[in-house]
């Protein structure tokens, strides 16, 4: 084997959980965002797999992502959610790409260029990509056509005590109004859990795919679709007192069995993962028994104080696990002080890849 660690990808899971979004939302439509390599899962796959499930409908963020994506589709409607770069619309129209189109100079250079199918991607709250609602008439006449979709982003659908859900429902129910009789989206996968429904033509469920949880201190509703495992390349007796890693920044408290696997930020796994005095930092799993990480991470390797795990499943080459049954991705984010979403998408290139379906 020349990978030393092994990411396993369920594909199986992945359809099961667009299947279960799809049927929750129905009748409207189910759409996929593939974005950052399908969340870190290989785009290409990732796309076949919710093809042969029946998704119709994709979202990317960039515009090379869009190519890719199409080579696995002629014929999917695939969006482009950061919209019209400065003179790729012909290379977009050519893919048969759809811009979501989030500002006026972007909607008079893609008309300019003989238009096509594309989203106006509307502000109702994140401040960020987007139009005004006050922008929606001199968009329709700069577009110069119906467009194929209007739609907006929820900024805190996670966080059901948030008043900005309310706030942009209602701000998308008056955008509705003036842009009537045309198909319209503005969940993502928080967004398809909130209490009010707030589900129009079309939804957008990216993270909740991937196994993520869309409804943060409840019970997971997604099956997980990612395991990472790495074998331990060496393992040590340290005394109470001995330090670990780079700079002493973590201290035996008692006689410790260390294991070193081969893993660290290089792979993805972000450098704030380290357990040091006073913080610690995540659990991976020996043999179904939390152990926390130890020390910095470092840029291939990770120390793990193995003492609690049986003895006899704590070897040279023996599996641990950073992801998966027992370690979900937003446990790990945030014990790493970050997001499953960042642990995800940054998900290295030096795994062996093993696909399941």
């Amino acid at each position: 084997m020349t990978a030393a660690a092994t990411l396993t990808i369920d594909l199986r899971a992945l359809r099961e959980n667009w299947r279960k979004l799809a049927d929750m939302v129905a009748p409207a439509a189910c759409a996929a965002v593939v974005k950052a390599d399908g969340y870190g899962c290989g785009l290409e796959r990732v796309v076949g797999a919710l093809l042969a499930e029946g998704c119709r409908t994709f979202f990317v963020a960039r515009l090379s992502e869009g190519f890719r994506a199409r080579t696995m589709t002629p014929e999917a409607a695939i969006y482009v959610l950061d919209g019209l770069l400065p003179g790729v619309g012909p290379e977009m129209r050519q893919a048969g790409l759809r811009p979501a189109l989030g500002s006026l100079p972007e909607i008079a250079e893609w008309a300019a260029g003989g238009g096509g199918p594309a989203a106006l991607h509307f502000d109702t709250g994140m401040n960020r990509l987007g139009l005004s609602l006050d922008e929606a008439e001199p968009a329709l006449a700069a577009l110069g056509r119906t467009p194929d979709l209007i739609m907006s982003h929820f900024a805190s659908s996670e966080d059901l005590a948030s008043l900005d859900n309310a706030a942009q429902i209602e701000r998308f129910a008056r955008l509705r109004e003036l842009i009537p009789n045309v198909p319209a989206s503005l969940c993502n996968s928080s967004g398809i859990f909130l209490p009010d429904h707030p589900w129009h033509d079309l939804e957008r469920p990216g993270y909740a795919l991937y196994g993520g949880n869309p409804t943060p201190g409840r019970p997971n509703p997604m099956r997980a679709v990612v395991t990472l495992e790495a074998p331990i390349l060496q393992t040590r007796r340290v005394e109470a007192g001995a330090h670990v890693g780079y700079n002493g920044q973590w201290t035996a408290k008692r006689p410790t069995q260390l294991a070193v696997i081969p893993i660290g930020y290089a792979d993805g796994i972000p450098r704030s993962a380290m357990g040091v005095e006073g913080r610690p930092g995540p659990d991976v799993a020996i043999s179904g028994v939390r152990c926390p990480i130890v020390g910095r991470v470092s840029m291939d390797l990770i120390c793990i104080d193995a003492t609690d795990a049986p003895p006899e499943a704590v070897f040279r080459g023996a599996p641990v696990e950073i992801l998966g049954a027992a370690i979900s991705i937003d446990e790990f984010g945030e014990r790493a002080g970050t997001i499953g979403y960042e642990i995800l998408t940054s998900l290295g290139r030096r795994y062996q890849r093993i696909y399941r379906d």
